[in-house]
């Protein structure tokens, strides 16, 4: 059975167009350039962060992130960033009674947002608060050790095959791939997605089938 859903962050449960079109401007770089140029990084199998590196050698995003913050600029998202099938899902699988908790790849103001959104979770992580980054091993233990159960009765939701749902699928986790976002169109394996114990197309879908998968493991 499932007993606890962590989800993903950036383009699961939050639409990053604004702060990636916010960062070329920041860069002086046209909109549609930098998601090119973003595009065929991913493409390439690169770290998304190398998209910097074409339009700024020597990029350092950690000192950047700070110059924008010292500007008035910082990173920044809100409720109208939030896929608006976030909410619903969250709240369908509260009704459920299954643990939820979030945890990906973000800063520590990220973190801070998230918790200011009041989702109806029990866990609010991050590789900043954690000390290790998604795809490392440690990541996904410390998901477990956070869900209190299982590695196989927890479900990790998000869409990138690559930092996500290999490594998840690799701890012992159940997985489920939502496909939106730059990576969830780009990346591409069969031997991994199909391992996927849900494929989504939105999250609005996921009450339902972790309600009929637990009603048959009972």
């Amino acid at each position: 059975m499932i007993r606890s859903v962590f989800f993903d962050v950036g383009e699961t449960f939050v639409d990053e167009s604004r702060e990636y079109g916010t960062w070329a401007d920041w860069l002086g770089i046209p909109r549609h350039t930098f998601s090119s140029v973003f595009g065929a990084v991913i493409a390439r199998g690169q770290d998304y962060r190398d998209t910097f590196q074409y339009f700024k050698p020597g990029f350092d995003l950690q000192a950047e992130r700070q110059r924008r913050a010292d500007a008035g600029q910082p990173e920044h998202f809100s409720e109208e960033n939030l896929y608006p099938d976030t909410r619903p899902c969250l709240q369908g699988l509260r009704d459920l009674g299954v643990h939820i908790g979030v945890a990906g790849n973000q800063t520590a103001r990220a973190e801070a947002i998230l918790k200011s959104l009041n989702f109806p979770v029990d866990v609010i992580g991050t590789s900043d608060s954690w000390g290790v980054e998604k795809p490392h091993p440690g990541f996904f233990s410390r998901v477990i050790e956070e869900a209190g159960c299982a590695p196989e009765n927890v479900l990790y939701v998000g869409d990138r095959l690559d930092n996500d749902i290999a490594p998840a699928q690799d701890s012992g986790m159940q997985t489920a791939l939502i496909r939106r976002g730059p990576w969830g169109y780009i990346l591409d394996d069969e031997a991994v997605a199909g391992r996927c114990l849900f494929r989504l197309t939105s999250l609005a879908e996921l009450p339902e089938l972790v309600r009929k998968h637990n009603a048959q493991e009972r």
